[in-house]
């Protein structure tokens, strides 16, 4: 009984000195990390836990800009970026005592501003934030400090530093992108060749599409965007085969167009979706299904990865692109409605594949019923397709006039 009893009050005694430890203790934990790019300029922005002390540098041969923080935690894997001046990122540990953010760039940078905003209505998180502005190599001054080696390892786990001159280094000639770079918009004109889609009394799905892309496309360029379509002929391309048209384009939007169709032959109007791994309704799942059964149409097997996995790689990769896609559908809804009737219920989720790529704000628009009469009548019409060409053109506009003001930190 002596021997229980000792037992247990030494239990209790370590979980009395357990809970009286500084409450301080807690690890600094990275929560999220985004890159923007506005003309020349390129603005970094990690989310932290808490207020914490940092410290930038800038190096060369080859350039790179480096942020460092006390250890850190994070359940981020992925820190690697292509946007604005950087080329490449990476995230490890220096010396065990600090975690170290390498950024690669494309050439000499200036720190133009660094600092950390407190939470706030947009964010619960610290913000801290790293402005960089091209300069000509012969203006390149480093920052530097002979205190902290200049070493890299790979969190997690922690293994033995190594000197980042003998890490592995892309080989490309440093050059900073150009200022007043044009935004990039893939058009994704849906269906083709052996796959028609949906069809009316006349029209094929493929056909006017393709009509309305090519007018949007014209407007778009007339606009000062550059434009590149997934298919600008009648083919057939394999679903994943559009969605890598826009990431090796670097597009900073993707719009796939469509046009339904549906039994009850009074419904009409044009709608849009952006991406939910749950659809908003039994329509919007049953035209999801629809839709992702191109590949099988066409006869080749798409081999997707397991969901449990997709949908990890869904969460920590498509947030920012998921709330971009959403703000690009309310500009369409406000700015189509002006020119043409809309469904009920305009914007809708669903989980179409051509609206996965991780990096790229994606839509795809249905532009209306060929099922009903004054819908096909409308498709076929290039004054209708004119005018909501132009109102797409407006919500483009608007869209990236938005996405502007909010690389506010």
């Amino acid at each position: 009984m002596t021997s229980k009893f000792h037992k247990l009050r030494v239990f209790h005694l370590l979980m009395l000195m357990f809970m009286m430890l500084p409450s301080g203790a807690k690890a600094l934990e990275i929560m999220g990390f985004r890159v923007g790019a506005q003309d020349a300029s390129t603005r970094i922005v990690l989310e932290l836990s808490e207020t914490t002390p940092f410290s930038v540098l800038t190096l060369s041969e080859p350039y790179r800009a480096v942020i460092d923080l006390p250890q850190a935690e994070t359940a981020i894997r992925d820190f690697d970026v292509d946007k604005g001046l950087i080329a490449g990122a990476r995230i490890g540990l220096d010396d065990k005592t600090k975690t170290r953010l390498v950024f690669d760039l494309r050439g000499a940078v200036a720190v133009k501003q660094q600092f950390i905003l407190p939470p706030s209505v947009r964010s619960p998180y610290y913000r801290l934030v790293v402005d960089l502005s091209p300069v000509l190599s012969k203006h390149f001054q480093p920052q530097s400090n002979s205190s902290i080696p200049d070493q890299v390892g790979s969190v997690p786990p922690p293994v033995a530093a190594q000197t980042e001159q003998a890490a592995s280094v892309p080989a490309f000639t440093p050059r900073p992108r150009p200022a007043n770079v044009r935004k990039v918009i893939v058009i994704d004109p849906g269906h083709g060749g052996v796959d028609p889609g949906a069809s009316g009394r006349k029209a094929k799905e493929k056909d006017v599409v393709m009509a309305f892309s090519k007018e949007l496309s014209k407007q778009l360029k007339s606009a000062g965007y550059r434009v590149h379509m997934t298919r600008s002929r009648d083919v057939y391309i394999p679903l994943r085969g559009r969605v890598q048209v826009a990431r090796d384009k670097k597009a900073d939007l993707f719009i796939s167009v469509h046009a339904d169709a549906i039994k009850k032959k009074n419904v009409r109007g044009l709608s849009i979706y952006t991406l939910s791994e749950k659809a908003s309704d039994k329509e919007a799942a049953a035209l999801a299904r629809k839709e992702n059964q191109s590949d099988i149409i066409a006869g080749i097997d798409f081999a997707d990865q397991p969901p449990e996995i997709a949908n990890i790689l869904i969460d920590l990769a498509q947030r920012e692109t998921k709330n971009l896609s959403v703000k690009f559908a309310e500009s369409v809804v406000s700015e189509a409605g002006k020119e043409t009737k809309l469904l009920q219920r305009t914007h809708r989720f669903a989980g179409f594949r051509v609206l996965r790529a991780p990096d790229v704000p994606s839509v795809l628009i249905e532009l209306g019923f060929l099922t009903n009469r004054s819908d096909e009548k409308q498709l076929v019409s290039s004054k209708w397709r004119k005018r909501v060409a132009q109102s797409f053109v407006r919500a483009v506009d608007q869209y990236f006039a938005e996405k502007t003001k909010r690389l506010q930190p």
